[in-house]
């Protein structure tokens, strides 16, 4: 069995063989753009690793597919930048601010149609299966960001509201690379379940971060400008938890900054985080990404690994729960 570090080298090695070149240059050119400017290739790194669990033979029929979880997901931050009006991918311009909107979504359509070249190369016996479950996620994907848009508008959410958006979202992506890469290497029906409600709690917990990244995080370190969420009114973890935390008076005071211009920037985001401050916010996120890191450890339990395999698994998770950016 490969190391984490192993698959990491891998995966990169494939993100940068990748020929993303075309005619006419303002099509592909956004396109090498965003994938070379990096990122964490979660999914592709657990595509990878989950096939390694069931197979010593990493080749193509993994690799490729890998690398259409990266596309699609490069696709997915091109129009939800677009969506956000956000300034910044990663410390970079993003693709509509370097080039403008109408590039940027013709160069997201493009990927989405190239993640379903490089997925089809999935091994003929289990294609159907692997096309099938990467159609119905890229389906919840654009669910999840059109409840993320309506809920922008809403005075408040539930929790339940919040983590049903976020699971579709941002963890039925990474659950999908997790069973993909387990069916495609030869896992019982059973184990590739578990490895995808691992992957699926996993998602949680990662989502949580980036919505704490974004109000207590360093943005030369995280790539982004912080209170980002803020200012467009998203209803994070954070924001949601504070509502269920407020009295009367603070609740009211989050929905003046909330409806505050955001040309007032810094000084609504400062408000808003000394609200958080005061509620305990960021202890009590902290709190929840264990929650769900310790819910996708333990859904490994029915999966029939050995300890070996279990150990990769959570070396895996907490990688991205204790990670910097």
């Amino acid at each position: 069995m490969f190391t984490i570090s192993e698959i990491d080298s891998m995966v990169e090695k494939g993100i940068y063989s990748l020929d993303l070149k075309g005619e006419p240059g303002e099509l592909y050119d956004p396109i090498e753009y965003l994938i070379a400017i990096g990122g964490k290739r979660v999914r592709p790194k657990l595509a990878v690793l989950a096939f390694n669990l069931f197979s010593d033979k990493i080749d193509y029929s993994i690799i490729y597919p890998a690398m259409g979880l990266e596309i699609f997901h490069g696709f997915t931050l091109i129009h939800d930048d677009i969506m956000d009006n956000a300034d910044l991918r990663r410390n970079r311009a993003t693709i509509h601010k370097k080039w403008n909107t109408n590039v940027a979504i013709l160069s997201g359509d493009v990927m989405c149609i190239k993640s379903y070249q490089y997925i089809s190369h999935a091994p003929a016996p289990v294609l159907k299966n692997v096309l099938d479950l990467f159609s119905q996620t890229a389906a919840k994907v654009c669910e999840g960001q059109q409840y993320d848009m309506n809920f922008e508008s809403m005075p408040f959410i539930t929790m339940d509201d919040y983590i049903q958006m976020i699971g579709l979202k941002t963890a039925v992506l990474i659950a999908a690379s997790a069973k993909i890469g387990s069916i495609i290497g030869g896992a019982t029906q059973k184990s590739a379940d578990c490895i995808y409600n691992y992957g699926y709690n996993l998602g949680l917990a990662f989502q949580i971060k980036d919505d704490y990244f974004d109000s207590f995080g360093d943005s030369n370190v995280f790539g982004k400008k912080i209170g980002g969420d803020i200012l467009c009114g998203k209803k994070t973890w954070l924001l949601v938890e504070s509502f269920k935390r407020a009295d009367a008076k603070t609740r009211q005071e989050l929905y003046s900054n909330l409806k505050t211009p955001a040309t007032e920037g810094d000084a609504q985001i400062q408000k808003v985080l000394e609200i958080y401050k005061s509620l305990g916010i960021r202890e009590a996120a902290e709190e929840a990404m264990e929650f769900y890191h310790n819910k996708a450890i333990d859904s490994l339990r029915d999966c029939n690994l050995s300890k070996e395999q279990t150990e990769q698994l959570i070396e895996f998770a907490r990688s991205l729960t204790d990670r910097e950016k």
